[in-house]
């Protein structure tokens, strides 16, 4: 097996997957982050949601079913992994892929989540569905990779993407040039900016999402839940999280706003719920792909360059990586990832 040069541009959960893959198996990677620690761009603002049954086109159902076994082989090899395989709970939402989930009536109900002030006749539970601590995942996977042997470049901006002819050779930073045989761009948002000079389009969008976080005394809520009110999950017995759309900047609709009516709803919707404070509100930029799905693989015209882009990452990107990995280090093609080719724009 070559051992080649790879470096890997952003330390969010993406950047941390490829890293652990690659150096697992040998390789040489160096990861550049912006910052001074990982996972601070739009990682630290998900909801973490391992969220395998929304509807999605047919072709990329295999890589959300392979998803969840993908994260406990992970947790098999990392122990310290922690995963909240509690489940997920919605109603009064978009419905479901058919055939992965259960429905409970009220009684049922109530036993899963005895905290809710108010519940629906019946509601749809996956559980199988989980979440994560999106930095403490992004931290652990660097570390591991670490031990693997990456090199890890924080407090590090990207300058330029350098080329000769059709192919990268490296990139300049702020720290200097560092040399490459494969350029994995793990960027998300800040993916065209370095692409655009190569003359690569990459045809994705800024997706903004809110983030509410919540101190609590105790724990209020036992699974996931989502419907037409609220979607919110404890991130530990004593942090509970929320999810809202972005709307706009203004002063009725923005970011605080929005995150202070899913504070009012779930203080009036949880018993005890008087006991929740507002600790922070925060917008991550998700970065999304024109048609929603990821984009993955070789660029068909420059060498040596090799795009990651998805949503949902907390969902896509163990098992993505992986396959990746696989690609890069052997050298032949994933089915698995034939749908998520750039070619297809």
């Amino acid at each position: 097996m070559n051992k080649q040069k790879i470096v890997i541009i952003g330390a969010g959960i993406v950047g941390a997957c490829m890293a652990y893959h690659l150096a697992k198996r040998n390789q040489d990677v160096t990861v550049i982050e912006r910052h001074s620690a990982a996972a601070r761009e739009v990682t630290e603002k998900s909801f973490a949601w391992i969220h395998t049954t929304h509807r999605v086109a047919p072709e990329y159902w295999h890589l959300y079913d392979a998803s969840v076994e993908e994260y406990h082989t992970l947790q098999q090899e990392l122990s310290e992994l922690n995963i909240h395989w509690h489940g997920a709970l919605t109603w009064d939402t978009p419905p479901l892929r058919d055939q992965h989930f259960q429905k409970l009536n009220r009684e049922q109900l109530e036993a899963l989540e005895p905290n809710l002030k108010e519940y629906p006749d019946e509601a749809m539970f996956v559980s199988e569905e989980g979440a994560v601590d999106p930095i403490a995942l992004t931290e652990l996977l660097l570390s591991k990779a670490q031990e693997y042997g990456a090199k890890i470049q924080f407090d590090t901006n990207v300058t330029q993407l350098k080329q000769e002819g059709s192919r990268l050779v490296g990139v300049h930073t702020s720290k200097g040039f560092v040399e490459s045989d494969v350029m994995v761009l793990a960027a998300g948002t800040g993916t065209p900016e370095l692409c655009n000079p190569l003359g690569c389009h990459v045809p994705i969008t800024s997706s903004p999402s809110i983030l509410i976080r919540m101190k609590t005394a105790n724990k209020l809520i036992h699974t996931l839940i989502s419907n037409a009110q609220f979607e919110a999950r404890q991130l530990t017995d004593y942090t509970l999280l929320a999810a809202e759309d972005y709307i706009d900047e203004s002063e009725a609709n923005g970011p605080q706003a929005v995150g202070k009516r899913a504070y009012d709803t779930l203080r009036r919707s949880l018993k005890h719920g008087n006991q929740l404070e507002l600790e922070s509100i925060k917008v991550g930029w998700r970065p999304m792909p024109e048609d929603g799905y990821p984009i993955v693989g070789f660029h068909d015209h420059m060498n040596g360059l090799y795009l990651t882009l998805m949503h949902s990452a907390i969902t896509l990107a163990p098992l993505i990586a992986n396959l990746a990995a696989s690609e890069i280090i052997d050298g032949k093609s994933r089915y698995e990832l034939d749908p998520c080719r750039l070619s297809r724009f």
